[in-house]
C-alpha cells in the first residue's frame, strides 16, 4: 500500500520529464477528499519511470485536452509496478488518472486491483474506484471505492466492503486501515464470520498482527453449530487465535439454554471455560432457577457452572419460589440410566432452604430439580408450620408438577416436634422419634407420619367435654414401638397404630413429671428458624427466643397429696420406756 501512494506521488514528475505537453484546457475535477494542507517543506519527489505504452496523445476532444498513454501502460517506481489500459495526466494540477484494469505490485507482496485510480502529487492522496481489491500476506480487501493517503499512511472506504484473514470473512460499511500497524477500524453494520462463529456489531477494531479485535458498543458473536449460544458484550476483546473473549460491559454468556452475566467476564470456545466476576447472575430458565454471587465459573461441554461469594439461588414457581444459600453453589445436568437429561444444584456448606411452607438449614444439600428430589445432610432441622424435623439426613420429595412438598424422609435419629397447642405458650410438645421416618404431606400441610425401628411417642391426649364440648386434657400418651402411624389433623397428633412389640400407655397429667414429657434430645429451635426469605442470608437469625410457660401444677400438687398419704400410711413407731 505504502508503495501504492508513493508510486502516485512520483508519476506526474517522471511523465514532466519524459514528454513535452502543452498546458492542457482544464483542469482535473477533483474529489473533496484531495483537498488538503499541504506541507511547504516538504522535499521534491523521486520522480516514477514510465516503462512503456502503446500509444501516447493528445486530444482536444478526449479527457478534456489532457495528454494520455494508452494501451498496455505501464510504470515503476521503487520496485512497485503500475499497469492499465489508459493513464490521464493533468500536468499543472501534478495529478493523474489511471482508467481500465489497473494493477498496482509493490515489492512486499501487495497488489491492488481497480477499474481506475486517481492520485494527487500535491496532497498524496489517492482514491481507487470501481471493483477495488486489495490482497496483502495479512488480508484481501474488496470494496467500490477506497480512500488513501500516504502521509497518515491510512486507506479507508465508507460504502461497504468485505475482508478476508485468517479464514474468516468481514463485512461491514465503514473501515479504517493503517497500513504501518495493520489496525482495521470497523464501524457500521459489522459482520465477521469464520466456519465456527458470526460476529456481529458496530464498531470493531482489529489488530491484524494479533488477530485481536477490540469491541466497542453492542456485539454478539454466535456459535453457528448452535445459534442459541452466543455471547453478548458492549466493550471488550475477542483474541481470534485463541478464541478467548473478555467482556467488560453489560455483557452475557448464552450456553445450553442458560445465561451468565457480571461486571466483567470471560470466555473461551475453544474449552467452552467461562468466568464472570461482580453481580454475577446464572439464569436457567428451563428449570426456572437463578444462582446470584460473586462470582461464578461455567463449564458449557460439561453443562456445570459454580457460584461463590455470598451466592444465593431462586427457583420461581408459578405458587411460591424456593429460596437457597450457602458458600457455594454447583449446578449440573446428566442424563440418567434411560438417558433423560437432568438438572441438578447442589450447595456446599451452611445452606439454607426457604419455601412458605417449609424451611430448612443443614451442613449442605443436593437437589434434584427434574424429579423433584432433594438431599439434606449434615444435622439438618426442617420446619414445617408448627412442627420441626431433625435427623441424620432429611430427604424432600416435590411433586414437580403441582409444585408442592409429597413428603418427607428422615433417615437415622430421627424426631419430629410439634406444638399441642399452637395458641398458646405452654411448654407441651408432641414427639415422635425412630430410626427412619416418613411424613406425608397433603395440600401443603403434615398428614400422616410413619415411623420405623425403635419408634417412640410422646403424645397428649385430649377430649371434647360432653357438656360444654371443648377439649379437655385428660392426660399423656407414652408409645414405644416398632412402628408407629401419627395422624396430623387441626394441628393435633393421634397415634393411629403402634404395633412390634407394642406398649403405650395414658398417663393423667396428675402421674406424669415434666422431665418424663420430653425425651432427652429434646431440642425445640426457634431461635434459628428461618421466617422470611431473606433470613437465607444470615447464619442463624437469632430470632427472639420464645419463654414458654411451665405448668407442672397439677403433678406437683398430686405428688404432695402422695407424699402426705405415704406419711400417713408409715406405721408409727412403738416408744419403749426406760427401766
Amino acid at each position: 500500500m505504502r508503495f501504492f501512494l508513493t508510486f502516485f506521488f512520483f508519476l506526474s514528475l517522471n511523465v514532466f520529464a519524459q514528454v513535452d505537453l502543452m498546458t492542457p484546457r482544464q483542469p482535473a475535477q477533483k474529489d473533496p477528499f484531495f483537498n488538503a494542507k499541504m506541507n511547504p517543506q516538504a522535499p521534491p519527489a523521486e520522480k516514477v519511470h514510465h516503462v512503456h505504452s502503446d500509444t501516447f496523445g493528445k486530444n482536444p476532444l478526449k479527457y478534456d485536452g489532457n495528454p494520455f498513454f494508452e494501451g498496455h501502460v505501464k510504470f515503476e517506481h521503487k520496485g512497485s509496478t503500475l499497469t492499465a489500459d489508459i493513464v490521464i495526466l493533468y500536468q499543472e494540477q501534478n495529478f493523474v488518472k489511471a482508467i481500465g484494469n489497473v494493477k498496482l505490485v509493490n515489492p512486499d507482496g501487495s497488489v491492488i486491483t481497480a477499474g481506475e485510480m486517481e492520485y494527487d502529487g500535491e496532497t498524496e492522496r489517492g482514491i481507487a474506484r470501481n471493483n477495488v481489491i486489495l490482497t496483502d500476506p495479512k488480508q484481501t480487501i474488496k470494496t467500490e471505492t477506497l480512500y488513501y493517503d500516504r502521509v497518515s499512511n491510512l486507506a479507508y472506504f465508507n460504502t461497504g466492503g468485505s475482508i478476508y484473514a485468517n479464514n474468516s470473512v468481514t463485512y461491514v460499511k465503514n473501515a479504517s486501515y493503517n497500513i504501518a500497524t495493520k489496525v482495521i477500524n470497523l464501524t457500521n453494520n459489522i459482520k465477521i464470520e469464520n466456519n465456527q462463529y458470526t460476529l456481529i456489531g458496530d464498531n470493531i477494531v482489529q489488530d491484524q498482527n494479533t488477530n485481536i479485535a477490540t469491541i466497542n458498543g453492542p456485539t454478539t458473536i454466535t456459535n453457528k453449530k448452535n445459534t442459541s449460544n452466543v455471547i453478548y458484550t458492549e466493550k471488550g476483546s475477542y483474541n481470534q487465535n485463541s478464541k478467548e473473549v473478555y467482556l467488560n460491559k453489560n455483557s452475557k454468556i448464552y450456553y445450553n439454554g442458560k445465561v451468565l452475566t457480571g461486571d466483567t467476564m470471560y470466555f473461551n470456545q475453544t474449552t467452552g471455560f467461562g468466568t464472570s466476576k461482580g453481580n454475577v447472575t446464572l439464569d436457567d430458565p428451563k428449570e426456572n432457577r437463578y444462582i446470584k454471587g460473586g462470582y461464578g465459573e461455567i463449564y458449557q461441554f460439561k453443562d456445570s457452572a459454580m457460584v461463590t461469594d455470598k451466592p444465593y439461588a431462586v427457583k420461581v414457581l408459578q405458587n411460591d419460589s424456593l429460596y437457597f444459600s450457602a458458600d457455594k453453589f454447583l449446578t449440573f445436568q446428566k442424563p440418567d440410566s434411560n438417558l433423560v437429561k437432568k438438572s441438578f444444584l447442589r450447595a456446599y456448606k451452611k445452606a439454607r432452604f426457604y419455601k412458605s411452607n417449609a424451611q430448612a438449614r443443614a451442613d449442605s444439600l443436593s437437589f434434584n430439580e427434574t424429579d423433584g428430589v432433594m438431599h439434606l445432610n449434615g444435622a439438618p432441622m426442617l420446619w414445617s408450620g408448627t412442627k420441626q424435623v431433625t435427623g441424620d439426613k432429611i430427604d424432600v420429595f416435590f411433586n414437580t408438577k403441582k409444585e408442592y412438598i409429597d413428603s418427607l424422609k428422615v433417615i437415622g435419629n430421627a424426631f419430629a416436634i410439634s406444638k399441642a397447642d399452637s395458641m398458646n405458650l405452654k411448654d407441651e410438645f408432641n414427639q415422635i422419634k425412630g430410626k427412619l421416618m416418613t411424613v406425608y404431606y397433603k395440600e401443603n400441610e403434615v398428614k400422616l407420619a410413619k415411623v420405623i425401628g425403635n419408634a417412640q411417642a410422646i403424645t397428649y391426649a385430649d377430649d371434647d367435654n360432653t357438656k360444654t364440648g371443648v377439649p379437655e386434657r385428660i392426660g399423656i400418651a407414652l408409645s414405644t414401638c416398632g412402628t408407629i402411624e401419627a395422624d396430623f389433623t387441626n394441628q393435633k397428633i393421634q397415634i393411629i397404630s403402634c404395633n412390634i412389640g407394642a406398649n403405650s400407655d395414658i398417663y393423667p397429667m396428675s402421674k406424669i413429671s415434666k422431665k418424663q414429657r420430653f425425651f432427652p434430645d429434646f431440642n425445640w429451635n426457634t431461635k434459628d428458624r428461618l421466617l422470611k426469605w431473606q433470613d437465607i442470608f444470615k447464619d442463624s437469625p437469632n430470632n427472639p427466643e420464645i419463654i414458654y410457660t411451665s405448668d407442672d401444677s397439677i403433678y406437683q400438687k398430686a405428688e404432695e397429696e402422695r407424699k402426705k398419704l405415704e406419711e400417713k400410711n408409715k406405721p408409727k413407731e412403738i416408744k419403749r420406756e426406760r427401766r
